[in-house]
């Protein structure tokens, strides 16, 4: 029997099992897939301050930023440094980024027009300035999560952490009002506590112990160009692009509700010389069809921004589905409905960056340790307070 057991393998499950392995908890990591399966496998290994809104998601994001670099000691998963580059495309959007850059608090640098090629060389003519966060970086996703399960596996003497992938579950283990384990196709599995982590499914998972979270899909697709530099195992010293570097349409879109397809440009570099380009949202369900149309707007914004990219060929391209709340807050915490349920999901875009706060806070949730943020905001049942 294990002290806890966390549904789902991708990173925001891995970050959970790992500090709840650390502070001492027997736990097992329970996924239908493999390790990264779902929608980290589809992330880009944003780790953003840049893009939140003041209030508490950017606290979360800043807790998350300094536990990411504390991680980083381990290696393993390309943590990169680099800070984010918010670019306006005119004056009025330069207002605006600079008025929100005050409010939220956190390190920045404003750039005029004249000082955007110190940080990007390569970027167009005409842009009007932009917003520099030191704090933003990138992390390789699916490494991150095998990174995280496998230390949290090495707790040296304190918990323990077991793996059982393949695994669907399909239903809960009760005693009375509190869950007991899960039902899984791989046979029943008892623990003291059950965490959520399914991601986007994370609603049908809250659904097989009774109660709703209204996480929906929302698709996004991403274009790999080819390595723009040899060798490809050596980091890259001139990068044709230095940073992340997005336009100031993403932070609209990241808090749009519009279920339509909405697109803005987002390129950086990887240590193996391709370059990612994304970013679009729209809602259609779990298809996975490829839109050529979506591809195109991406590559097309990609060269307003960059013009060297143009003559770039792209190789490849993918999607994922990221686990959307009406409200764009992630649900972290107890579920007072059902003893013994937490949840950690629904982060939507932000849960590759939002995963190392999202575990320790749950870890300190596990111990009886008061969380280190409040965690009202993120609470599983405010959505049936909202519709009461």
């Amino acid at each position: 029997m294990s002290d806890v057991i966390v549904v789902g393998a991708g990173v925001v499950g891995a970050a959970c099992a790992y500090y709840a392995a650390r502070a001492g908890l027997d736990v097992t990591v329970i996924d239908r897939g493999p390790v990264a399966g779902g929608t980290t496998g589809s992330g880009e290994g944003n780790v953003l301050v840049s893009d939140k809104e003041p209030g508490p998601e950017l606290e979360l994001a800043v807790l998350s930023n300094r536990l990411w670099r504390e991680l980083a000691g381990h290696g393993g998963f390309e943590f990169e440094p680099k800070g984010g580059l918010v670019v306006a495309e005119t004056e009025k959007v330069m207002v605006a980024l600079t008025g929100l850059a005050g409010q939220q608090g956190v390190e920045h640098r404003l750039v005029p027009a004249s000082g955007l090629r110190d940080y990007e060389p390569h970027l167009a003519d005409g842009l009007a300035g932009g917003v520099f966060y030191p704090q933003d970086a990138q992390v390789q996703p699916m490494l991150a999560a095998a990174t995280l399960l496998r230390h949290g596996a090495e707790s040296f003497g304190k918990g323990t952490l077991r793996l059982r992938l393949g695994a669907r579950v399909t239903g809960f283990l009760r005693s009375g009002d509190r869950l007991t384990g899960v039902r899984t196709t791989q046979g029943d599995v008892l623990g003291g506590a059950v965490v959520n982590a399914a991601g986007t499914w994370g609603g049908e998972v809250a659904a097989l112990a009774g109660v709703e979270l209204p996480i929906l899909p929302r698709r996004g697709f991403i274009l790999v160009t080819e390595p723009l530099t040899e060798p490809l195992t050596e980091p890259l010293t001139e990068p044709l692009i230095r940073h992340k570097v997005y336009t100031a349409a993403y932070v609209t879109n990241v808090a749009s509700d519009n279920a339509g397809l909405e697109t803005s440009a987002v390129i950086e570099g990887t240590p193996a010389g391709t370059v990612l380009i994304g970013a679009s949202r729209e809602r259609v369900g779990f298809d996975r069809t490829t839109s050529v149309p979506v591809l195109a707007r991406l590559a097309r914004q990609a060269v307003e921004l960059f013009p060297a990219l143009g003559g770039v060929r792209a190789i490849r391209s993918y999607c994922g589905f990221r686990p959307y709340c009406p409200d764009h807050l992630p649900v972290i915490g107890a579920d007072p409905r059902v003893p013994g349920l937490y949840h950690a999901c629904g982060h939507e875009g932000a849960g590759i960056g939002l995963a190392p706060a999202t575990g320790h806070l749950l870890a300190q949730l596990l111990t009886g340790e008061r969380p280190a943020l409040d965690l009202h905001p993120f609470r599983p049942d405010r959505f049936a307070e909202e519709a009461a």
